[in-house]
């Protein structure tokens, strides 16, 4: 009988635990379930047009998203997400800046935020020539083996990721500024915008070069950032936000509770809630990746180019530069774009930011980047011992005798890509003279990919 009281009260202990650790991961988790199927379901129904039903089977289909309820609200322009009815977000959609999740400010302040965006002056891009426009030459460059570069894109297209559909949506192939392969998901099209992620921190990354070009940001002096005054972290550098060596106490983790998915979807100013951690590690000496480093940078770029202007600055110096007329930057609700992961595109204009880089930040006559910007972003840091990362951009690596220590080894050396969560890429490879550009929903192996795409090129 004793035995049995023991057995018993064990027993009930490990309910009680179970029960417990139930609580507390409903408590850490729900929100972010609830805030990630509000925000890219209303992002995927205002911004790509799709139908919801196919979002949430598609896009919030796996688990844990498939435990939230997602809808959308046609009359207010928004999309709500909540999880067995508790953590309910909300995402509200703004014509001309996307969606927002409603965080630490109220809705009604959002909706009243004064925003002002420029006009566009593109004229009818079908009528001009790729790449100022999207008419498209009738021939490829007789080096480019056509047969075998649309093997390699179908063979993305119908790629899987661990024995599920990859839903491979766009490839775009351009070789010596010229489309040579481009081929899209049905539902998609070359006037679809995607979602970028973490490609987003590129483009963050060549907004604060432009600034550096102008003269109003230095990256070897102290980042003007206001919670670091009179602090530890105050000597914390533009360049060190910049090549992810900042020392913050950031875990990137997209499978859980981690500081990257609590920025994400439960905080409304996601610079402030990352310049408040604490130092882990002294700033310089170990790289960590950190989306929060790339929203302190987006809220410096406010901050340095002042309210009034900051909204309009990156299609002003930037996307309507290089004529990406599609592109579009969501912000947080305290107004500063989540420059670490979302931006909004077509291919083509991914492939067009690619195509800058490729040709040194110069376009259609206009040096748009420092002379020396993207040979200074292609370096990485010295606490980055594995040479894989630069000025927000990944490296493929520089050891060009020893292949296993890039990112991919059928790959040459020189190449440096802006990647994103799912497989978003932009892949730069200016030996072969190529740029490559993969959006999906899961990755494939990029590797494989690009081996192929290099072996259509009979230079």
């Amino acid at each position: 009988m004793r035995m049995r009281k023991v057995i018993i009260r064990i027993v009930l202990a490990l309910l009680f635990l179970i029960l417990v650790t139930g609580v507390w991961y409903a408590w850490l988790a729900f929100p972010i379930i609830s805030g990630y199927g509000a925000k890219n379901l209303a992002s995927a129904v205002y911004l790509q047009h799709r139908n919801p039903a196919d979002v949430i089977k598609e896009d919030l289909g796996d688990f844990p998203l498939s435990l939230g309820t997602y809808t959308i609200n046609e009359s207010d322009s928004s999309a709500a997400g909540s999880v067995w009815g508790f953590a309910k977000h909300k995402a509200i959609y703004r014509s001309g800046f996307g969606c927002t999740l409603i965080n630490d400010i109220s809705e009604a302040e959002v909706r009243a935020q004064h925003l002002y965006m420029p006009s566009l002056t593109a004229n009818n891009l079908d009528s001009i020539p790729w790449p100022y426009g999207n008419k498209i030459a009738d021939s490829i460059p007789p080096v480019v083996d056509k047969a075998l570069l649309n093997q390699a894109i179908s063979n993305v297209m119908n790629a899987s990721s661990k024995g599920k559909p990859a839903f491979t949506r766009a490839v775009l192939v351009v070789y010596d500024g010229k489309i040579a392969g481009e081929q899209y998901a049905p539902g998609f099209d070359k006037n679809t915008v995607m979602l970028g992620w973490s490609m987003s921190k590129s483009l963050t990354g060549a907004l604060i070069g432009i600034l550096v070009k102008q003269g109003k940001l230095n990256p070897d002096t102290a980042a003007p950032v206001p919670e670091w005054k009179n602090t530890a972290k105050e000597k914390i550098t533009l360049k060190e936000l910049l090549q992810q060596t900042t020392g913050l106490d950031f875990k990137e983790d997209y499978t859980g509770p981690s500081e990257v998915t609590n920025m994400l979807f439960k905080h409304g100013d996601m610079a402030a809630f990352t310049a408040k951690l604490p130092l882990k590690y002294e700033p310089g000496t170990v790289f960590n990746y950190s989306s929060g480093n790339t929203n302190i940078l987006s809220r410096i770029i406010r901050q340095t180019v002042g309210k009034k202007d900051y909204l309009s600055f990156p299609y002003q110096y930037l996307f309507h530069k290089i004529n990406m007329y599609s592109m579009l930057l969501e912000p947080d609700a305290s107004g500063t774009y989540i420059g670490s992961s979302y931006s909004y595109a077509t291919a083509r204009d991914f492939a067009r930011f690619g195509l800058l880089y490729c040709n040194n930040g110069f376009w259609n006559g206009e040096q748009i980047l420092p002379p020396e910007w993207v040979k200074e972003s292609v370096q990485p840091s010295v606490a980055d011992r594995r040479k894989h990362y630069g000025y927000q951009f990944w490296l493929n690596g520089y050891d060009e005798k020893d292949s296993t220590k890039r990112w991919y080894p059928d790959v040459p050396a020189d190449m440096f890509f802006a990647d994103g969560y799912g497989g978003q890429d932009i892949y730069i490879i200016p030996s072969k003279k190529l740029i490559v550009v993969r959006l999906g929903l899961h990755v494939i192996d990029e590797n494989k990919f690009l081996k192929e795409v290099i072996q259509s090129i009979k230079e």
